[in-house]
């Protein structure tokens, strides 16, 4: 679906920080797209005392040196219609706070001040109304719609934060409520999309986006030397080896009980995933991690990809947006079932246990395959940004500028 017909000032909220690119960012490629036909005020998500206090994060040191590499200027335009507003205030940091009374206080000052810059900067723009799309933030972004007073509040439902000890701790409260007030919820899979239903009867599913120009099989004309050094079958994976969402056991059961096949991970690995036990086995193999430039000839060298999704809160409504990007590459894909898999269901196995992840993978092996590369690839490319950021806009159009808005 096409982007609406209508042009519109937008601003983004969201605690996703414009400067750090080698990280892929839904709202970052959102703001993007939608730049292309309306014009996008990004807010930089704000510095706060303990990120500047603290040595380990590295955000200050990032946000110095983007702020340098723009001659200290903190609304900066990085596009033909989109800019970028990292904030001067720093916030206090209050999710330590008891939840209750004095924590929606002083999380409403630390909003003001934030809403104060934006308002400058809407101003300095020149614009006269705008929407506000809030990406997935329940905490700061709690009281931005009255503050602002945007012509439309959109909440952008991209994953079950509130599994995450840091956003449940307030956010458990606080994300029902803001669902009730927003204008609208898009959600980027069904299952958040109902989920938010039972608070805002204008919950919308948007579809995900990717940008897919990279992963090409016909522009790869080199397998990686780390990967061609491996035997095959090689069956694969790229992606963050986190234990919050990456199914470390059901990799181990893989690896153990077909040693025949050589288990390829790609990507950098945190202290919850079971890295020394998966090392044990002689069949697994780290490669470490890949810019996203060199991901997808490491993909092109594999027989079979995989994605071993963890089920729990946080993975439930979550959409991969590797399976995608994997099927763009016209390759062959095992999966755990998910409700939000089921949208694959025509062209990736999907497997309930690990008896039926290691069947799949030998069914794929020996050519049994649910559709073709080119049938694959075709239906990765319907996952577009373009399609998507367009059902979202024109879900805004139809719903509060093709006739009078509706009070909230």
């Amino acid at each position: 679906m096409g982007i609406s017909s209508k042009k519109f000032n937008i601003v983004i909220t969201s605690r996703q920080i414009w400067e750090e690119t080698h990280l892929g960012s839904n709202i970052r490629d959102m703001a993007r797209v939608l730049s292309q036909s309306h014009q996008v005020l990004f807010i930089n998500d704000p510095l706060d005392w303990s990120t500047v206090m603290s040595q380990k994060s590295g955000r200050a040191q990032l946000r110095s040196e983007f702020l340098a590499k723009h001659q200290g200027q903190r609304l900066i335009q990085d596009g033909a219609n989109l800019w970028v507003l990292s904030p001067e205030s720093v916030m206090a940091s209050i999710n330590w706070m008891p939840d209750g009374a004095l924590y929606d206080w002083l999380n409403r000052y630390n909003t003001k001040k934030i809403a104060h810059e934006i308002t400058t900067a809407v101003k300095k723009l020149g614009w006269d109304s705008f929407i506000l799309i809030n990406d997935n933030d329940m905490l700061q972004g709690f009281f931005m719609k009255e503050l602002l007073q945007p012509k439309v509040a959109v909440y952008y439902l991209r994953d079950n934060f509130l599994a995450v000890d840091f956003w449940r701790k307030h956010g458990l409260r606080l994300e029902p409520l803001l669902m009730e007030k927003v204008d609208m919820i898009a959600s980027n899979s069904i299952y958040l999309a109902n989920q938010a239903a039972r608070y805002n009867p204008q919950s919308v599913y948007v579809g995900q986006g990717c940008d897919l120009k990279l992963f090409d099989s016909s522009k790869i004309d080199k397998i990686p030397a780390d990967l061609e050094a491996i035997p095959h079958p090689r069956v694969g994976y790229a992606g963050a080896l986190t234990g919050l969402r990456l199914d470390g056991e059901l990799i181990e059961t893989v690896a153990a009980q077909r040693p025949d096949w050589q288990v390829v991970l790609i990507g950098s690995t945190d202290d919850s995933f079971p890295v020394e036990r998966l090392k044990a086995l002689p069949n697994v193999h780290f490669l470490g991690s890949k810019t996203p430039q060199q991901i997808p000839a490491y993909l092109e060298g594999m027989d079979v990809l995989i994605n071993p999704q963890k089920l729990n809160e946080v993975t439930i409504g979550n959409y991969p947006r590797k399976i995608d990007e994997y099927l763009a590459m016209g390759k062959p894909i095992v999966a755990v079932k998910t409700e939000t898999m089921d949208l694959f269901k025509d062209h990736v196995n999907l497997a309930e246990n690990s008896d039926q992840f290691i069947a799949q993978i030998e069914d794929v092996l020996q050519g049994k395959q649910l559709s073709t590369p080119e049938a694959r690839i075709a239906f990765a490319h319907e996952h577009s940004w373009e399609n998507s950021v367009g059902d979202l806009m024109n879900a805004i159009e139809t719903r509060f500028f093709s006739k009078a808005l509706p009070k909230k």
